[in-house]
């Protein structure tokens, strides 16, 4: 009887962590189903999101990028971060090493992978958050309103996409000081 109850409670526990399993394109990048399909016409997505009242955010990834999977296995999959970005953001995703067509907000047309390097992108996952409506004659790094390189866990990730939703970066407080001033929040209303 013991050894069915294990067998039934390691079954339960495997279809849990199978519920989000993110697909794997034929370009090895890990795939949410929300994410946007684009031209990658930089300007043309950031309207497009606005019409939907979200933000534009880049996130580049490679193949084989182990922070990018643990990304989308640990922090993408939660139910509270996946409705968040659904709700606000318009998630396009470029590979640092493709070679599909990118328009910058200068009308210059690249691929993925010189456009990662026009921009700064060395390192995956790189997110990059543009402002609500496309300026001019400027690049995606210089319109860029926040950055970030890498993988972080839940509360540092979704505290940065709500900073950037609400602007935080037009108020003054900067992203470090927001983020400890909600974690003490956060560990505050825990302990009520």
């Amino acid at each position: 009887m013991l050894r069915i109850s294990m067998m039934v409670a390691s079954l339960v526990l495997f279809a849990l962590n199978t519920v989000h399993a993110s697909e794997v394109g034929e370009d090895g990048l890990h795939r949410e189903p929300w994410f946007s399909v684009t031209f990658k016409d930089v300007a043309e997505d950031i309207k497009s999101a606005a019409a939907e009242g979200k933000r534009l955010v880049i996130i580049y990834e490679q193949r084989g990028c182990i922070y990018c999977k643990e990304m989308h296995e640990k922090v993408l999959s939660d139910p509270e971060v996946r409705d968040y970005l659904q709700k606000n953001f318009m998630v396009v995703e470029y590979n640092l090493f493709g070679d599909e067509e990118v328009t910058d907000l200068d009308g210059t047309k690249l691929t993925e992978k010189t456009a990662a390097r026009k921009w700064g992108i060395i390192f995956t996952p790189t997110i990059v958050f543009l402002p609500e409506t496309a300026p001019q004659n400027t690049t995606v790094r210089d319109a860029a309103v926040a950055t970030m390189p890498g993988a972080f866990k839940k509360g540092t990730f979704l505290d940065l996409f709500h900073w950037v939703r609400d602007k935080g970066y037009e108020t003054g407080e900067s992203f470090p000081n927001y983020h400890i001033r909600m974690s003490k929040e956060r560990a505050a209303s825990a302990n009520n």
